[in-house]
């Protein structure tokens, strides 16, 4: 998982999810990249996340939040309405007087309507609320309502949100290009932390890749390098029109690729310059025999 941090000064809750994060290092976990404390503005209303996480198959908002009090028992989460644990009012660390649920449904609409009008309203955006509880404290969560597109997780163990998205890489169908997260960078205003086209294929997002959408940004030389040894790679794969012969100069002193030897150089170009003066040798031999002892 590679993990851009916008703002690392942020709360509690979104240090710990920053942590958790950047452990995703094995080749089990899931794999995407995740942008903190990013920001949107669409329909004169700016939209504040604590983490936007792209993977190969969804796109999920994270509401992360911190209870600042020991509270011991069950959260309870209504359709509407504050949040509770055993009927006092969870003490969240937030100074939104929304809860993550009303949070949620304002950033994943916004998002996915901001999506559709750039072609790509055909992704879902999933919305999860992780609740981070003090340590120690004794926490359950009843949720007595079921919506696909928002779950809510406890913070206590980091296996709960790696779990979900797991899962969630299991439910989903459409894929996320390269493209489609660089589309969402330039868009989001946050261009200089979108990662190199490597980076995001080694991370399970499709090509082909557009170097163009990392134009401008700190990877653009990154991304022009990465079309460069792609075209490389074509050309070796057709390989020549003509194949040298074995005696060719290429093929006694081969070019190496990364690797300047000057020795090899002068030998292939010694080499090359004495056949051209023995082919123009026997030429000029065939030439001067037929205008000797040839007819007339």
């Amino acid at each position: 998982m590679l993990v851009r941090v916008q703002n690392p000064a942020g709360t509690n809750a979104e240090r710990a999810l920053i942590d958790w994060l950047r452990t995703w290092k094995d080749p089990v976990s899931p794999h995407g990249v995740a942008t903190i404390n990013c920001s949107l503005f669409h329909k004169d209303k700016l939209h504040q996340f604590d983490a936007v996480v792209w993977t190969p198959t969804s796109c999920v908002v994270i509401e992360a939040e911190a209870l600042v009090a020991r509270q011991d028992g069950v959260l309870e989460i209504p359709l509407n309405g504050p949040w509770a644990i055993n009927g006092e009012p969870a003490a969240m660390e937030s100074r939104d007087k929304r809860t993550p649920l009303e949070k949620s449904r304002d950033h994943t609409f916004a998002l996915q309507d901001w999506l559709s009008a750039r072609g790509l309203g055909q992704r879902a955006v999933h919305g999860v609320a992780l609740v981070v509880p003090l340590r120690g404290a004794e926490l359950q969560i009843q949720q007595a309502w079921s919506d696909p597109s928002f779950d809510v997780i406890l913070g206590n163990d980091p296996s709960r949100l790696r779990h979900y998205f797991d899962t969630l890489a299991e439910s989903e169908k459409h894929l996320w290009t390269a493209n489609d997260v660089a589309v969402a960078f330039r868009g989001l205003g946050i261009l200089p932390y979108l990662p190199a086209p490597q980076e995001l294929i080694n991370e399970g997002f499709i090509g082909p890749v557009d170097i163009t959408l990392w134009h401008g940004g700190p990877q653009q030389a990154q991304a022009e390098a990465y079309a460069e040894e792609l075209a490389q790679l074509e050309r070796d794969a057709r390989g020549p029109i003509v194949k040298a012969p074995w005696y060719s100069p290429w093929k006694l002193y081969p070019t190496e690729r990364g690797d300047i030897d000057m020795g090899r150089a002068l030998m292939r170009a010694v080499l090359t310059v004495g056949m051209v003066v023995a082919i123009a040798w026997v030429l000029w031999f065939v030439v001067t025999a037929i205008l000797t002892y040839g007819p007339g």
